[in-house]
């Protein structure tokens, strides 16, 4: 099985590019999603971040209040390493168990998505790093709309991730998405032909 490790800052248009896999019969394993499995109520990882940041954060319902925690962690590097060493290892341990389980279905390739594979070190765990990218300005855009965030929570999350030149370091493809969503597509379909088609069949 092929693990592509896909990764780029907030914006950057890597979901797009994970479902242009998908397309391809890829599974996808996005740590997003991971990461709100972890948080479920009553999970050692919920424990520990309770534990670590109070029942403040909490919502009647035991949720994690995400915005809340949010806007703690981003605003303060300490409070994101703190966060980070609790939630790390354990979104860790469930990538690994959906790979061994996506090799036992006998999927031929698997994506990894994670905005945050290079700083996590689960570049360990993939056998190349794909790399989305974008315009700061069209970063900015996408966000407002899509999220409602102001300029300032943008640049607080922006600031909290490595560069692009730091990802790029690490990264064997570069996916530009500096286009339309055809541009996007054409860009990911070369370099799933070049990369990933002759080793899967």
């Amino acid at each position: 099985m092929v693990v592509i490790g896909l990764t780029g800052g907030i914006g950057a248009g890597k979901s797009e590019v994970s479902r242009i896999l998908a397309g391809h019969g890829a599974v996808i394993i996005d740590t997003a999603l991971l990461g709100h499995e972890a948080y479920a109520p009553g999970t050692v990882p919920w424990r520990a971040v309770v534990k670590a940041f109070g029942r403040d954060i909490l919502l009647p319902d035991a949720q994690i209040d995400r915005k809340i925690l949010g806007d703690i962690v981003f605003s303060d590097p300490e409070e994101l390493d703190r966060l980070n060493a609790i939630m790390r290892p354990a979104i860790a341990d469930m990538i690994r168990e959906r790979l061994r389980a996506a090799e036992r279905q006998g999927r031929r390739v698997a994506v990894l998505d994670s905005a945050t594979l290079i700083e996590a070190g689960w570049t360990e765990l993939v056998d190349e790093v794909w790399l989305t990218t974008a315009p700061e300005e069209e970063i900015y855009r996408r966000l407002r709309v899509r999220s409602g965030l102001s300029v300032r929570h943008i640049a607080e999350r922006i600031e909290s991730q490595i560069s692009d030149e730091v990802r790029r370091a690490h990264a064997d493809v570069v996916i530009e998405n500096d286009g339309s969503l055809t541009d996007l597509r054409v860009q990911v379909e070369e370099r799933w032909a070049e990369r990933i088609q002759a080793k899967v069949g």
